[in-house]
Protein backbone atom coordinates (compact mmCIF):
# COMPACT_ATOMS: atom_id res chain seq x y z
CA UNK A 1 0.00 0.00 0.00
CA UNK A 2 1.27 3.49 -0.89
CA UNK A 3 2.38 5.82 1.90
CA UNK A 4 0.97 9.36 1.69
CA UNK A 5 2.72 10.80 4.75
CA UNK A 6 5.51 9.56 6.97
CA UNK A 7 6.73 11.02 10.25
CA UNK A 8 10.39 10.16 10.82
CA UNK A 9 11.70 10.61 14.38
CA UNK A 10 9.90 13.97 14.73
CA UNK A 11 10.87 16.11 17.72
CA UNK A 12 9.72 19.56 18.78
CA UNK A 13 11.38 21.55 21.54
CA UNK A 14 10.05 24.91 22.74
CA UNK A 15 12.46 26.66 25.06
CA UNK A 16 13.83 23.97 27.35
CA UNK A 17 10.75 21.75 27.05
CA UNK A 18 10.52 18.85 24.62
CA UNK A 19 6.90 18.83 23.42
CA UNK A 20 7.13 16.06 20.80
CA UNK A 21 9.48 13.14 21.48
CA UNK A 22 10.42 11.13 18.41
CA UNK A 23 7.16 10.38 16.57
CA UNK A 24 7.38 7.63 13.97
CA UNK A 25 4.29 6.58 12.01
CA UNK A 26 2.87 6.69 8.51
CA UNK A 27 -0.46 7.46 6.83
CA UNK A 28 -1.56 5.19 3.99
CA UNK A 29 -3.15 6.40 0.78
CA UNK A 30 -6.94 6.44 0.91
CA UNK A 31 -7.31 5.74 4.63
CA UNK A 32 -8.98 7.70 7.41
CA UNK A 33 -6.49 7.98 10.27
CA UNK A 34 -7.64 9.07 13.72
CA UNK A 35 -5.14 11.07 15.74
CA UNK A 36 -5.99 10.86 19.45
CA UNK A 37 -4.58 11.98 22.75
CA UNK A 38 -5.51 13.86 25.92
CA UNK A 39 -5.28 17.65 26.11
CA UNK A 40 -1.66 18.73 25.99
CA UNK A 41 -0.47 15.46 24.45
CA UNK A 42 0.91 17.23 21.36
CA UNK A 43 -1.79 16.63 18.72
CA UNK A 44 -2.11 20.24 17.58
CA UNK A 45 1.66 20.78 17.67
CA UNK A 46 2.12 17.72 15.44
CA UNK A 47 -0.57 18.90 13.01
CA UNK A 48 1.03 22.35 12.84
CA UNK A 49 4.33 20.73 11.89
CA UNK A 50 2.56 18.59 9.27
CA UNK A 51 1.27 21.72 7.49
CA UNK A 52 4.37 23.85 7.97
CA UNK A 53 2.91 26.27 10.54
CA UNK A 54 5.59 25.22 13.03
CA UNK A 55 9.20 24.24 12.44
CA UNK A 56 10.42 20.72 13.19
CA UNK A 57 13.26 20.70 15.75
CA UNK A 58 14.57 17.30 14.71
CA UNK A 59 13.50 14.59 12.27
CA UNK A 60 11.37 15.02 9.17
CA UNK A 61 7.90 14.66 7.71
CA UNK A 62 7.66 13.25 4.18
CA UNK A 63 4.54 13.95 2.10
CA UNK A 64 4.34 11.78 -1.01
CA UNK A 65 8.10 11.38 -0.65
CA UNK A 66 8.89 15.12 -0.42
CA UNK A 67 10.39 16.59 2.75
CA UNK A 68 8.37 19.26 4.56
CA UNK A 69 11.72 20.67 5.77
CA UNK A 70 13.82 20.57 2.61
CA UNK A 71 11.21 20.87 -0.16
CA UNK A 72 8.27 22.60 1.47
CA UNK A 73 6.63 23.92 -1.70
CA UNK A 74 6.53 20.49 -3.33
CA UNK A 75 5.40 18.73 -0.15
CA UNK A 76 2.65 21.14 0.89
CA UNK A 77 0.92 21.19 -2.50
CA UNK A 78 -0.40 17.72 -1.70
CA UNK A 79 -2.07 18.86 1.55
CA UNK A 80 -5.45 20.38 2.33
CA UNK A 81 -6.24 21.29 5.92
CA UNK A 82 -8.74 22.78 8.31
CA UNK A 83 -7.14 23.69 11.61
CA UNK A 84 -9.83 24.75 14.07
CA UNK A 85 -12.89 26.34 12.37
CA UNK A 86 -13.14 27.07 8.62
CA UNK A 87 -13.34 30.82 7.97
CA UNK A 88 -15.43 32.15 5.08
CA UNK A 89 -16.78 35.53 3.98
CA UNK A 90 -20.36 35.49 5.36
CA UNK A 91 -21.67 38.15 2.95
CA UNK A 92 -20.65 36.06 -0.08
CA UNK A 93 -22.29 32.90 -1.38
CA UNK A 94 -20.61 29.53 -1.02
CA UNK A 95 -19.85 29.59 -4.75
CA UNK A 96 -18.21 33.05 -4.60
CA UNK A 97 -16.16 32.02 -1.58
CA UNK A 98 -14.82 29.00 -3.44
CA UNK A 99 -14.18 31.08 -6.57
CA UNK A 100 -12.25 33.57 -4.45
CA UNK A 101 -10.02 30.89 -2.95
CA UNK A 102 -9.62 29.20 -6.34
CA UNK A 103 -7.99 32.39 -7.71
CA UNK A 104 -5.11 31.89 -5.29
CA UNK A 105 -4.11 28.58 -6.89
CA UNK A 106 -3.42 28.34 -10.63
CA UNK A 107 -5.33 25.80 -12.70
CA UNK A 108 -8.53 25.38 -10.65
CA UNK A 109 -11.45 25.36 -13.07
CA UNK A 110 -15.17 25.88 -12.53
CA UNK A 111 -15.58 22.17 -13.24
CA UNK A 112 -13.28 21.35 -10.31
CA UNK A 113 -15.27 23.68 -8.05
CA UNK A 114 -18.47 21.88 -9.09
CA UNK A 115 -16.81 18.52 -8.40
CA UNK A 116 -15.94 19.40 -4.79
CA UNK A 117 -19.39 20.92 -4.22
CA UNK A 118 -20.90 17.59 -5.29
CA UNK A 119 -18.43 15.65 -3.14
CA UNK A 120 -19.51 17.47 0.02
CA UNK A 121 -23.21 17.58 -0.91
CA UNK A 122 -23.72 21.35 -1.10
CA UNK A 123 -25.38 21.59 -4.52
CA UNK A 124 -28.64 23.04 -3.16
CA UNK A 125 -27.08 25.64 -0.86
CA UNK A 126 -24.00 26.71 -2.82
CA UNK A 127 -25.52 29.98 -4.10
CA UNK A 128 -26.79 31.06 -0.68
CA UNK A 129 -24.76 33.46 1.46
CA UNK A 130 -22.46 31.56 3.82
CA UNK A 131 -23.72 33.71 6.70
CA UNK A 132 -27.05 31.92 6.34
CA UNK A 133 -25.49 28.47 6.52
CA UNK A 134 -26.29 26.46 9.60
CA UNK A 135 -23.63 26.37 12.27
CA UNK A 136 -23.63 22.61 11.84
CA UNK A 137 -22.53 20.53 8.92
CA UNK A 138 -22.96 23.11 6.13
CA UNK A 139 -20.14 25.38 7.29
CA UNK A 140 -17.86 22.42 7.88
CA UNK A 141 -18.68 21.08 4.43
CA UNK A 142 -17.88 24.37 2.67
CA UNK A 143 -14.57 24.40 4.60
CA UNK A 144 -13.78 20.87 3.43
CA UNK A 145 -14.70 21.87 -0.14
CA UNK A 146 -12.23 24.76 0.04
CA UNK A 147 -9.48 22.45 1.35
CA UNK A 148 -10.12 20.05 -1.55
CA UNK A 149 -10.03 22.58 -4.39
CA UNK A 150 -6.43 21.85 -5.41
CA UNK A 151 -6.98 18.05 -5.37
CA UNK A 152 -4.76 17.22 -2.38
CA UNK A 153 -3.84 13.64 -1.62
CA UNK A 154 -3.94 14.36 2.13
CA UNK A 155 -6.69 16.16 4.04
CA UNK A 156 -5.99 17.16 7.66
CA UNK A 157 -9.00 17.97 9.82
CA UNK A 158 -8.50 19.22 13.37
CA UNK A 159 -11.72 18.61 15.34
CA UNK A 160 -13.99 18.54 12.24
CA UNK A 161 -17.12 17.72 14.26
CA UNK A 162 -16.52 20.29 17.00
CA UNK A 163 -19.78 21.97 17.98
CA UNK A 164 -21.97 19.94 15.63
CA UNK A 165 -25.25 18.33 16.59
CA UNK A 166 -25.64 14.54 16.11
CA UNK A 167 -27.07 14.97 12.59
CA UNK A 168 -24.17 17.22 11.57
CA UNK A 169 -21.62 14.80 13.04
CA UNK A 170 -23.16 11.95 11.06
CA UNK A 171 -23.08 14.01 7.85
CA UNK A 172 -19.40 14.92 8.23
CA UNK A 173 -18.53 11.30 9.02
CA UNK A 174 -20.28 10.22 5.82
CA UNK A 175 -18.44 12.78 3.66
CA UNK A 176 -15.05 11.96 5.18
CA UNK A 177 -15.53 8.24 4.48
CA UNK A 178 -16.76 9.10 0.98
CA UNK A 179 -13.69 11.23 0.24
CA UNK A 180 -11.28 8.50 1.27
CA UNK A 181 -13.10 5.91 -0.83
CA UNK A 182 -13.96 7.87 -3.99
CA UNK A 183 -11.06 10.33 -4.20
CA UNK A 184 -8.40 8.09 -2.60
CA UNK A 185 -7.66 10.98 -0.24
CA UNK A 186 -5.83 10.19 3.00
CA UNK A 187 -7.74 11.91 5.80
CA UNK A 188 -6.13 12.65 9.16
CA UNK A 189 -8.74 13.42 11.81
CA UNK A 190 -7.97 14.81 15.24
CA UNK A 191 -10.95 14.55 17.58
CA UNK A 192 -12.09 14.11 21.16
CA UNK A 193 -15.19 12.14 20.15
CA UNK A 194 -13.94 8.59 20.54
CA UNK A 195 -17.16 6.92 19.40
CA UNK A 196 -17.11 8.93 16.17
CA UNK A 197 -13.44 8.13 15.57
CA UNK A 198 -14.25 4.43 15.94
CA UNK A 199 -17.03 4.71 13.33
CA UNK A 200 -15.05 6.93 10.97
CA UNK A 201 -11.47 5.69 10.94
CA UNK A 202 -9.51 2.77 9.50
CA UNK A 203 -6.61 3.18 11.92
CA UNK A 204 -5.86 5.25 14.99
CA UNK A 205 -2.69 6.64 16.52
CA UNK A 206 -2.67 7.60 20.19
CA UNK A 207 -0.12 9.98 21.70
CA UNK A 208 0.52 10.86 25.32
CA UNK A 209 3.04 13.39 26.62
CA UNK A 210 4.41 13.85 23.09
CA UNK A 211 5.13 10.15 22.58
CA UNK A 212 3.37 7.64 20.36
CA UNK A 213 1.58 5.07 22.54
CA UNK A 214 0.16 2.86 19.78
CA UNK A 215 -1.07 2.68 16.19
CA UNK A 216 -3.91 0.21 15.72
CA UNK A 217 -6.24 -0.97 12.99
CA UNK A 218 -9.78 -0.13 14.12
CA UNK A 219 -11.46 -2.76 11.94
CA UNK A 220 -9.13 -5.58 13.03
CA UNK A 221 -9.56 -4.57 16.65
CA UNK A 222 -13.34 -4.78 16.29
CA UNK A 223 -13.21 -8.18 14.59
CA UNK A 224 -10.49 -9.89 16.59
CA UNK A 225 -10.69 -8.38 20.05
CA UNK A 226 -10.90 -11.27 22.51
CA UNK A 227 -11.31 -9.03 25.56
CA UNK A 228 -15.07 -9.14 25.93
CA UNK A 229 -17.27 -8.48 28.90
CA UNK A 230 -19.84 -11.18 29.63
CA UNK A 231 -23.07 -10.45 31.48
CA UNK A 232 -24.99 -13.43 32.83
CA UNK A 233 -28.55 -13.41 34.08
CA UNK A 234 -28.83 -16.38 36.45
CA UNK A 235 -31.12 -17.48 39.25
CA UNK A 236 -28.37 -17.68 41.88
CA UNK A 237 -25.80 -14.90 41.40
CA UNK A 238 -23.63 -15.70 44.45
CA UNK A 239 -23.39 -19.38 43.49
CA UNK A 240 -22.37 -18.38 39.95
CA UNK A 241 -19.71 -15.94 41.23
CA UNK A 242 -18.29 -18.62 43.53
CA UNK A 243 -18.21 -21.23 40.73
CA UNK A 244 -16.44 -18.85 38.36
CA UNK A 245 -13.78 -18.13 41.00
CA UNK A 246 -13.25 -21.72 42.16
CA UNK A 247 -13.37 -23.56 38.83
CA UNK A 248 -12.17 -20.96 36.30
CA UNK A 249 -10.19 -18.47 38.45
CA UNK A 250 -12.40 -15.68 37.09
CA UNK A 251 -13.12 -12.60 39.20
CA UNK A 252 -16.82 -11.88 38.67
CA UNK A 253 -19.06 -9.31 40.33
CA UNK A 254 -22.72 -8.44 40.56
CA UNK A 255 -23.66 -5.40 38.45
CA UNK A 256 -27.31 -4.33 38.09
CA UNK A 257 -28.69 -7.80 38.83
CA UNK A 258 -26.23 -9.49 36.43
CA UNK A 259 -23.02 -11.42 36.99
CA UNK A 260 -20.32 -9.58 35.03
CA UNK A 261 -16.77 -10.63 34.15
CA UNK A 262 -14.16 -10.45 31.37
CA UNK A 263 -13.14 -13.57 29.48
CA UNK A 264 -11.96 -14.90 26.16
CA UNK A 265 -14.89 -15.70 23.92
CA UNK A 266 -14.03 -19.39 23.36
CA UNK A 267 -14.41 -20.10 27.11
CA UNK A 268 -18.08 -19.10 27.24
CA UNK A 269 -19.65 -22.46 26.19
CA UNK A 270 -17.68 -24.34 28.86
CA UNK A 271 -18.69 -21.85 31.55
CA UNK A 272 -22.38 -22.03 30.62
CA UNK A 273 -22.22 -25.84 30.56
CA UNK A 274 -20.65 -25.93 34.03
CA UNK A 275 -23.23 -23.52 35.46
CA UNK A 276 -26.08 -25.68 34.16
CA UNK A 277 -24.46 -28.85 35.53
CA UNK A 278 -24.35 -27.19 38.95
CA UNK A 279 -28.11 -26.50 38.65
CA UNK A 280 -27.64 -22.77 38.20
CA UNK A 281 -30.26 -21.63 35.70
CA UNK A 282 -28.88 -19.37 32.94
CA UNK A 283 -31.54 -17.06 31.47
CA UNK A 284 -29.35 -14.82 29.29
CA UNK A 285 -25.75 -14.44 28.12
CA UNK A 286 -24.88 -10.95 26.81
CA UNK A 287 -21.53 -9.99 25.29
CA UNK A 288 -19.92 -6.56 25.17
CA UNK A 289 -16.71 -6.00 23.24
CA UNK A 290 -14.31 -3.40 24.58
CA UNK A 291 -14.78 -0.10 22.77
CA UNK A 292 -12.18 2.36 21.51
CA UNK A 293 -13.01 4.44 24.58
CA UNK A 294 -12.09 1.52 26.84
CA UNK A 295 -8.86 1.02 24.90
CA UNK A 296 -8.04 4.74 25.02
CA UNK A 297 -8.38 5.05 28.79
CA UNK A 298 -6.55 1.77 29.29
CA UNK A 299 -3.58 3.24 27.42
CA UNK A 300 -3.54 6.84 28.61
CA UNK A 301 -4.97 6.45 32.12
CA UNK A 302 -8.47 6.72 33.54
CA UNK A 303 -7.85 10.08 35.22
CA UNK A 304 -6.70 11.89 32.10
CA UNK A 305 -9.19 14.25 30.50
CA UNK A 306 -9.40 13.63 26.74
Amino acid sequence: MNIAMELQNVHKTIGQKEIIKGLNFSIRSGEVFGFLGPNGAGKTTTIRMMVGLMNITKGDIKINGSSIKDDFKEAIQHVGAIVENPEMYPFMSGWKNLKHYARMIPGITDNRIKEVITLVGLEKAIHEKVGRYSLGGMRQRIGIAQALLHSPSILILDEPTNGLDPAGIREIRHYIRNLAKKENVSVIVSSHLLTEIELMCDRIGIIKNGELVTVEDVRDNQENDQHITVKLEVDDKMAAITLLKDQFDIEAKEVQSNVTFKIEKDQIPLIVKQLVQENIAVFEVALERSSLEDKFFELIGENTIA
